[in-house]
């Protein structure tokens, strides 16, 4: 059993390692084909710190914002950005010389590796054991995806990753006080932690065998909420407006609405975009995060009505929070930073992993592994990709 438990983990070990360094080596090598562009805020909070700019720069755009909330709180409209993440910052950083920005670094990819091996134990719980040798095409389609980067970055992907395989993870060995634990840290982290209550609920109904019978791990349900509520109610106390977290989200652009559009509504205004915009960066990104939206929006259409079609409905909370993590940010009116919010569709990548067709497979983590390339490229370079 240790031998077994140490070549998993050095499998795992070993892909994040080759992900890790290839997103270094494009980095590296950014300079070389195109143009810094240094298009955020507050660029002086990275010149502070002693790195190479190659590496510096997985802190920008957002990362610059953790950072400045780790340092100094919060400033005016900075409460649109969650705050577990620059409280860890904050809260670990005299372990790593007070240095913000490596202690930024090392709980994103430490967070992201704990999870790889986690969602990896949960794959071979969930999957029938002829669908197990499909796990490593899961992850390496996982690593290869386009923005998989922002898993090493200073942002909350790598956190908000761990803490929601752990709450599907705990939910099948029935650990329910972890299940809580962990559904609340989510809803700290990012807003669509909170949807995490529909696996809950679902693993709730089925064990119950779909009759609404309501006893104490019901109020597992309030955990999701239980974090955004910490947070609403610290933002009702600092700033007198306890939804400072939405309603600052149009400070930021990327056409953001604090009014609720439709799906269709955004639709047409993409549609717009394509028919006026000249060619140029940001038109590619606007096609980047259409195609890429409708292509994860259609591959989980298509896996739930096969699990709805099968006697096992393991993946069925996972494959409806993964419809809710890509539907609730296209209600702000845009689909700015779908391509990074996909991440977390996670049974998005099991679908494309155990295709049958191998040629289909290896053609999309081709496309993957392309579009990677590009958008290293460009975030380093300082154009905004999501």
């Amino acid at each position: 059993m240790a031998r077994f438990q140490y070549i998993f983990f050095k499998s795992i070990v070993s892909l994040f390692i080759l992900w890790r360094t290839f997103d270094f080596v494009l980095a590296y090598l950014a300079p070389n084909f195109l143009p810094y562009l240094g298009n955020f805020s507050h660029p002086n909070t990275l010149n502070a710190y002693d790195f190479p700019l190659w590496i510096k720069l997985f802190a920008q755009f957002d990362g610059i914002f953790y950072l400045r909330i780790a340092q100094n709180g919060y400033s005016q409209f900075e409460q649109a950005f969650f705050p577990l993440y620059p409280l860890l910052i904050r809260a670990l950083s005299p372990l790593v010389m007070s240095n913000h920005l490596m202690t930024s670094f090392a709980i994103s990819n430490i967070s992201f590796l704990m999870g790889l091996a986690l969602f990896k134990k949960y794959l071979e719980n969930n999957l029938p054991k002829n669908q197990h040798d499909g796990i490593k095409y899961i992850l390496i389609c996982f690593l290869l995806f386009p923005t998989s980067f922002f898993f090493g970055a200073a942002y909350t992907e790598g956190v908000f990753f761990l803490l929601v395989v752990s709450v599907f993870y705990f939910l099948d060995k029935k650990q329910y006080v972890l299940v809580a634990l962990f559904s609340y840290l989510a809803s700290l982290t990012r807003f669509l932690g909170v949807f995490l209550f529909i696996p809950i609920a679902l693993t709730q109904l089925q064990t119950s065998n779909f009759k609404l019978q309501i006893n104490k791990n019901y109020l597992l349900l309030l955990s999701p909420f239980l974090g955004l509520c910490t947070y609403v109610y610290y933002l009702w106390k600092t700033t007198g407006d306890p939804l400072a977290f939405f309603s600052s989200q149009t400070a930021f652009g990327a056409g953001r609405s604090t009014h609720l559009i439709l799906l269709p509504q955004v639709l047409y205004r993409y549609a717009k975009i394509f028919l006026t915009t000249q060619w140029n960066v940001g038109y590619f990104v606007a096609l980047l995060e259409l195609s890429i939206f409708i292509f994860v929006f259609t591959i989980l259409l298509v896996q739930l009505k096969v699990i709805l079609s099968s006697k096992n409905k393991a993946l069925l909370g996972l494959n409806i929070f993964s419809f809710a993590n890509l539907l609730i940010p296209t209600f702000t009116g845009t689909l700015s930073s779908i391509p990074r919010y996909s991440l977390l569709s996670l049974s998005f990548f099991i679908y494309i992993g155990l295709l049958k067709n191998v040629r289909m497979r290896l053609l999309i983590c081709f496309i993957f592994a392309l579009l990677h390339v590009a958008l290293v490229t460009l975030f380093i370079q300082g154009y905004f990709v999501s």
